[in-house]
């Protein structure tokens, strides 16, 4: 019962936070800093999620070239900068990925 309980008020509070935006009345304007700051919002969060998927092998730090993630991450971000293209650059960071698996 404890846990049902604690996913329920998790629940509640996130939605309250993500509908707070949405809600607000139209006369509440949000200061310009925090506008601006949220744009950046979702590169922070995948951000987050992938680089220690990338940099990361069992637990532990591991910058060394048998990081067939890591390599092929490189990979990937060179063709996100280079290209801007989100299928390219998925499709080719995969492609990345298989190869350096299979040579280390």
């Amino acid at each position: 019962m404890t846990v049902w309980l604690i996913i329920l008020c998790m629940s509640a509070a996130t939605f309250a936070q993500r509908a707070s935006f949405l809600l607000l009345p139209d006369h509440v304007r949000l200061p310009t800093l925090l506008r601006r700051a949220l744009h950046y919002v979702p590169a922070a969060v995948l951000t987050a999620i992938w680089t220690p998927e990338l940099l990361l092998q069992k637990g532990v730090l591991s910058l060394a070239l048998g990081n067939e993630r890591l390599l092929a991450g490189i990979v990937a971000i060179a063709v996100a900068w280079r290209f801007g293209a989100t299928f390219a650059t998925i499709a080719i960071g995969l492609l990345a990925l298989h190869v350096f698996d299979r040579l280390f």
